[in-house]
């Protein structure tokens, strides 16, 4: 099992991508949430305005054909990547934006940063992440990026990390080494694939897969509205659910 799989190209997922485009669109347009990376990304947390049950403007979440049970879904996410991306920012130290420019921003959802020293530890334990992109590009601008077999290798390492530790306390653990560790080993042992797509498709991840962005090539072609991609993350009910769950 490598971690993620590409649906599509199918009607249903078209159908919901065309209703939630203008909707999306307005939504970045409106929003007090500042870009990033020096303009080129708005990260569009909870900003798509859709229902529950993940329809938009009345056309219905694509569940069946992504494969998936229908659950209450929260308000998605919208990824808006634009020309150039990543530029460097004042608020990325130097650092963070090399690792972002030479490896994807590679990541693992559902770890927040912790305090002043920014630990890591679980918080938004999730089931399973949904992109559906919203606007056509070229396969250069910007995809996103994952690395093959990476969930079996943070599991394993967050298993080691939290084994002398009652299962109702990992939230607050701080995994920081362990996971700086593990993804140091999928750099150098997984295969980074890179996964543009288009309107009608959509990716689905393990939820402990590592991923990220790759920058925006030069020569890269995308509509005014940059490359939009809408992310789905339904939370589980326990740290335990995230790390066990297959």
């Amino acid at each position: 099992m490598v971690g993620w799989r590409q649906i599509g190209p199918h009607p249903a997922i078209a159908a919901w991508a065309e209703a939630a485009l203008p909707v999306a669109v307005a939504a970045l347009a409106t929003t007090d949430q500042p870009l990033r990376c020096g303009g080129t990304w708005a990260v569009g947390l909870d900003l798509l305005p859709n229902a529950p049950d993940g329809s938009v403007s009345g056309v219905a979440f694509p569940w069946d054909a992504v494969g998936l049970a229908p659950e209450p879904l929260h308000r998605g996410q919208l990824s808006a990547v634009y020309p150039d991306y990543p530029r460097p920012s004042p608020d990325e130290t130097e650092a963070a934006f090399r690792f972002r420019r030479n490896r994807d921003a590679a990541h693992l959802d559902g770890l927040l940063a912790i305090g002043a020293g920014k630990r890591r530890m679980i918080k938004e334990p999730h089931g399973w992440i949904l992109g559906l992109p919203l606007t056509g590009c070229s396969p250069d601008a910007a995809p996103l990026v994952v690395w093959e077999g990476s969930h079996k290798i943070i599991r394993h390492a967050l298993r080691a990390a939290l084994a002398d530790h009652p299962p109702e306390s990992w939230g607050n653990i701080d995994i920081t080494a362990a996971y700086q560790a593990a993804r140091a080993q999928v750099f150098e042992t997984c295969r980074r694939v890179e996964v543009p797509s288009r309107p009608g498709q959509a990716t689905l991840l393990h939820r402990l897969l590592v991923h990220g962005v790759a920058p925006w090539a030069k020569g890269a072609s995308a509509p005014p509205e940059g490359r939009i991609i809408a992310y789905f993350r339904p939370v589980l009910a326990s740290v335990f659910e995230w790390v066990e769950k297959p």
